[in-house]
């Protein structure tokens, strides 16, 4: 597994998808009360843009993934920095409702092209079969991206205009990520490795199969609940009394959680087949928000349930990022990540619009939480469909006899030490 491994890839791919996140991604959430107070636009128009955004990352995913597969990544994601970029100061410049929009779906496909897919794709070809412990790392310092950009771009817009503002990080996002990906990914792309012998008919076959769609299904059905918690959190402690600042603190706390249930995903990886694995945390994921529901106060135990709850959030970002592997192989990682992920991210994307539409008919945050709960539960049944061929074993992942267990390379390369060494 080592012979290909470009030294240089996984600092570079830390660097830029901290920087990515921060500033396509994270900016907007901070920057987007001063938006609206300037320019009269309603916040239901600016959060639609970059909704919109994120839909248009979903689908231009799909032929991203395909692109990945064939050239790898350096060409995509040096691209993408440069037109995110441009994106900024299009959004930046935007003299009405209809250019800003114009600059949000250009960013959207700049999304697809820079932010954890591709980077993704390239690990898991560049590392396997050590990918898990590659994945865990860029995904920990994704994690780090609002705890840096956010409090940069609020000090940022202490000192100028919200439009300044997007210029200076179109800036930092230019120096920072366009020479990386040029620089860094322009080691050669390895050749594809051959499909494992359980899959006979190529990837079309698995596209098609039953497998497949119960498990776009399990992700579509967790990315919207998980996605709406997230965002809905601040509204329900606000709702049952809390301040702000005392709200954005369990938030604050829950996005540490995610870094840190990070870490653990390695150990449970090694220990739970992948349907149990999936099934498991989707489950957990559903008591989480179900306890936020129920749970009223007091305030220590509301920031234990949303660490807890940012735990088995880090953990779902790397049971996708390793959910096509752990089933049919690297092959045709790029393209089956983009399909999968597809519905999902655009799931996510409406999760934020819907849940702020349906806490009011609901009768507020608590029963909406319940209402998310039960489709999280939803999603650990469907999860029990997406087993893969029986070729793996009888209940679909006891004997999972590819090499794509985490830390279980061929030759145990790693002096034998390889769990304690995920970050």
């Amino acid at each position: 597994g080592v012979r290909s491994r470009p030294r240089a890839v996984l600092p570079a791919l830390c660097l830029t998808q901290i920087t990515s996140w921060g500033i396509v991604y994270y900016a907007f959430i901070v920057l987007n009360p001063a938006i609206t107070a300037d320019t009269g636009w309603s916040a239901g128009a600016t959060t639609a843009a970059f909704s919109a955004a994120l839909v248009v990352s979903a689908v231009a995913g799909i032929h991203v993934g395909r692109v990945l597969d064939h050239r790898g990544p350096r060409t995509v994601m040096t691209a993408g920095s440069a037109l995110g970029a441009l994106s900024l100061l299009v959004i930046a410049t935007a003299p009405n409702l209809a250019v800003f929009l114009a600059g949000w779906l250009l960013a959207g496909a700049a999304m697809a092209a820079v932010l954890y897919q591709p980077a993704f794709a390239a690990l898991t070809r560049w590392w396997a079969p050590d990918h898990v412990r590659a994945l865990t790392i860029v995904t920990l310092a994704g994690g780090l991206a609002s705890t840096v950009f956010a409090p940069l771009t609020a000090i940022l817009a202490d000192h100028m205009s919200w439009r300044h503002t997007y210029i200076v990080l179109a800036g930092i996002l230019a120096v920072l990520t366009v020479p990386a990906h040029a620089i860094a990914l322009k080691a050669p792309w390895p050749p594809a490795p051959p499909s494992p012998p359980h899959i006979t008919s190529g990837h079309e076959g698995v596209v098609r199969s039953r497998a497949f769609w119960m498990l776009a299904v399990t992700f579509t059905l967790s990315a919207f609940a998980m996605y709406a918690v997230v965002v809905g959190l601040v509204p329900l402690l606000i709702e049952r009394g809390y301040t702000t600042a005392q709200a954005a603190w369990v938030l604050g706390l829950g996005g540490a959680g995610q870094t840190l249930g990070r870490t653990l995903y390695a150990a449970l990886a090694h220990h739970l087949g992948v349907t149990a694995r999936t099934v498991t945390l989707i489950a957990l994921g559903a008591l989480t928000t179900a306890a936020l529901a129920t749970v009223a106060g007091p305030y220590a135990l509301l920031v234990a349930v949303s660490v807890l709850a940012g735990v088995i959030r880090g953990n779902l970002t790397l049971l996708q990022a390793t959910a096509v592997t752990d089933r049919w192989g690297t092959t045709h990682y790029g393209r089956l990540s983009g399909l999968l992920g597809a519905p999902a991210h655009a799931a996510a994307a409406l999760a934020p619009f819907a849940g702020a539409l349906l806490a009011g008919p609901l009768g507020g945050y608590p029963a909406l939480f319940a209402g998310l709960a039960v489709l999280s539960a939803a999603a650990a049944v469907t999860a029990l469909g997406a087993r893969t061929q029986p070729a793996e074993g009888a209940d679909g992942d006891a004997a999972e006899p590819r090499p794509m267990r985490p830390f279980s390379g061929r030759r145990p390369n790693r002096a034998g030490c390889r769990s304690s060494r995920t970050p």
